[in-house]
């Protein structure tokens, strides 16, 4: 009966031990369960920090598809006059020109699409950035409820919307990062050396 009084103590202390943090994660709106799941994509779309990033990369594809339609524009105008021009020259004349032309519309498409690359990178390296600083929060979620894992929901099945916590980590990072301008590093311009310093 001692071991048997024993044991039920040892059961009640563990239990009322639980029972706070339990109690703690409902009032925060999460859920008792041992695995969460957040929704990745949208934790980056729907967030201060995603909207900016998509913004920002939005603003310079605009900029970049004006740039490639005045180029299209520009090229094509050089290539109707070139051909006007073929009548008043050498047929070996007209061939030399022509592969100029070839090699500059070539070097112009690789420059072009070497910036669209760019912009595919920065946004892959926003991602990775934005998934870095808000690590943290996603890591006080999981404490909060008692959770030992946080998955992806493009890697779950199936689950209920109960175990979800992408509304409640947006509104978390938001409030932690903002919109994450404050964390990006400044961009420094080396110094010219052609410049003279203060001291000289």
């Amino acid at each position: 009966m001692a071991a048997y009084a024993k044991l039920r103590g040892v059961i009640a202390a563990l239990f009322l031990g639980v029972v706070p943090v339990l109690a703690q994660a409902q009032q925060l709106g999460l859920p008792d369960s041992a695995i969460l799941v957040v929704d990745t994509n949208r934790l980056f779309a729907e967030t201060l920090f995603g909207r900016r990033v998509a913004a920002e990369l939005e603003a310079e594809s605009a900029v970049l598809s004006a740039e490639n339609r005045q180029i299209e524009a520009d090229l094509t105008a050089e290539e109707k006059a070139l051909t006007e021009q073929r009548a008043e020259m050498t047929p070996e004349a007209f061939r030399a020109e022509a592969d100029a032309f070839d090699a500059k519309v070539q070097r112009i498409r690789n420059e072009q699409e070497a910036k669209a690359r760019r912009l595919a990178e920065e946004s892959d390296n926003a991602q990775r950035r934005f998934l870095g600083v808000a690590r943290p929060v996603l890591e006080a979620l999981m404490r909060e409820s008692g959770a030992s894992v946080l998955l992806d929901s493009r890697t779950v099945l199936l689950s209920t919307d109960v175990v979800n916590v992408t509304d409640l980590a947006v509104a978390r990072i938001d409030d932690a990062i903002g919109d994450g301008q404050a964390l990006e590093a400044p961009q420094t311009t080396p110094a010219d050396p052609a410049q003279p310093t203060a001291q000289e």
